[in-house]
């Protein structure tokens, strides 16, 4: 069984983490005073406003912290030169091409360990941005901004129909309200 890189954890596929908001290397007690500065800044009313203030905060720090990128690609390239050291894969798929050396699952198991040890005593805490796959690259943010955009714009055309449909409740019943108060006068 060989270890996938690229693979994505399922807690990740389904949004519970997110390459937006805070990632593996990141202070979590610094990213929430930095939302709370922009919540004490914008002082959001409702749920409405303290998701949007909240979606703004979290692009604003991955904004302010764009390296983490930058250090989740370099760590990347260091994992994968250190397997590359250790030898080209071996593809039990493939038929062997004529004088390749085939190992052992045995010894494969072994060169898989020490490259894991070596990885992560060279990387660190860096190592879990290569363990999450590909939700910490450009990409990947990219894709993610866009669907974002997308869903926002959905949600205010939904806020703007709100919006007008309570201006024409509001009108309406403004306009009513002095025929009720004759009504009840008479």
């Amino acid at each position: 069984m060989t270890k996938r890189t690229n693979h994505i954890p399922p807690a990740l596929k389904h949004g519970i983490y997110s390459g937006i908001g805070l990632l593996p290397t990141e202070d979590p007690a610094e990213f929430q005073k930095f939302k709370q500065e922009i919540f004490d800044e914008y002082v959001p009313v409702g749920r409405s406003e303290r998701n949007i203030v909240e979606n703004m905060a979290c692009k604003m720090w991955r904004r302010q912290s764009l390296f983490t990128y930058c250090l989740a690609k370099r760590a990347r390239d260091r994992h994968s030169s250190i397997y590359s050291e250790l030898g080209p894969p071996v593809l039990y798929e493939m038929p062997l091409l004529q004088g390749e050396e085939t190992r052992s699952a045995d010894e494969l198991k072994a060169l898989r360990k020490r490259a894991d040890e070596q990885a992560q005593i060279e990387l660190g805490s860096a190592i879990a941005l290569v363990e999450i796959g590909e939700v910490v690259t450009f990409e990947y943010m990219e894709k993610e901004l866009a669907m974002m955009e997308r869903l926002d714009a959905a949600i205010a055309r939904d806020q703007k129909s709100l919006l007008y449909v309570r201006g024409i409740k509001s009108m309406s019943s403004a306009t009513s309200a002095p025929q009720l108060r004759l009504g009840k006068a008479a």
